[in-house]
């Protein structure tokens, strides 16, 4: 390595000279790994890439774009925009606090299923959406934002069922799932989803078009910590839905409207939104 720069690097600074033995991905994470045993981290999430230039090739991106500049003799190395980039010792990886190995890639056809079926039934917060699980890349490597809304429509679960109250049946279809429509992509170089190869999203980016099951309107909102557009239909998708009521004994009045779509309208109404704010919490700390 001739020089390296790193405008917000979190740890230390290779060693000008030092030799690059190996760079690996594992789905948006992109690793180095020098001879002294000094290794970066840089995870892209949405908004990070690597380019690879000529040293007298102009950048496609700004400079004050750039996190991490790193030269060799005949190639530069650029990663732009990316919300994590750290360095750590090998042998010190475990004293990282917020590291933890990436789940088993499912675009690889020697992907361990079980263990992300494993991963999904003992999740951390078993009040966390399905939703939110299959997007954590420690329980399965490359699903996505798109694949997510694909997946939940292909096997019929809500997108709001909570993790801790599926079964192992579910687990293993979303997995299965997924693992099937990321390989289809794979081999048709295009995106291929739940209703066949080359024929178009099956909820995603159909907002208010008739569902391909059931004909009811697809819905779509903003959705978990990052605030990503999920796509799904309320009536063929309600089974496990926290937010619907169980159906009552027989000769019990229902207290609502049975369809899905009632109880998602009830659930945004400023005032429940409201109250949902204010309601205390357990202390989890």
């Amino acid at each position: 390595m001739r020089s390296f720069r790193a405008s917000r690097l979190v740890g230390p600074i290779p060693a000008i000279g030092r030799t690059i033995e190996t760079v690996t991905s594992h789905g948006k994470h992109l690793e180095f790994v020098w001879d002294d045993g000094i290794t970066l981290h840089t995870y892209l999430r949405l908004s990070g890439a690597w380019h690879l230039y000529r040293h007298d090739e102009r950048w496609r991106k700004s400079d004050d774009q750039m996190r991490v500049s790193l030269e060799v003799e005949d190639w530069v190395a650029v990663c732009f925009s990316a919300p994590i980039v750290e360095t750590f010792r090998q042998f010190d990886r475990h004293r990282h606090p917020g590291f933890g190995r990436t789940g088993p890639d499912l675009c690889r056809r020697d992907a361990n299923l079980d263990e992300c079926v494993v991963a999904i039934l003992d999740y951390r917060d078993p009040a966390a959406p399905v939703a939110e699980v299959l997007l954590d890349q420690q329980v399965a490597n490359g699903i996505g934002n798109v694949f997510r809304s694909e997946v939940l429509w292909d096997v019929q679960l809500s997108p709001y069922a909570l993790v801790g109250a599926i079964d192992v049946t579910d687990a293993r279809a979303m997995v299965e799932s997924a693992a099937r429509l990321l390989r289809a992509h794979l081999n048709d170089g295009r995106q291929s989803t739940a209703v066949g190869a080359g024929s178009g999203m099956a909820v995603y980016g159909r907002n208010g078009q008739p569902c391909p099951r059931c004909s009811d309107t697809i819905q779509v909102k903003r959705f978990g910590a990052m605030n990503r557009l999920l796509y799904w239909c309320a009536t063929c998708q309600a089974r496990g839905d926290a937010r619907i009521a169980p159906t009552p004994p027989a000769g019990m009045e229902r207290p609502m409207d049975p369809h899905p779509a009632a109880a998602m309208y009830l659930s945004d109404l400023p005032w429940k939104r409201h109250a949902e704010d204010h309601e205390p919490h357990a202390d989890t700390a």
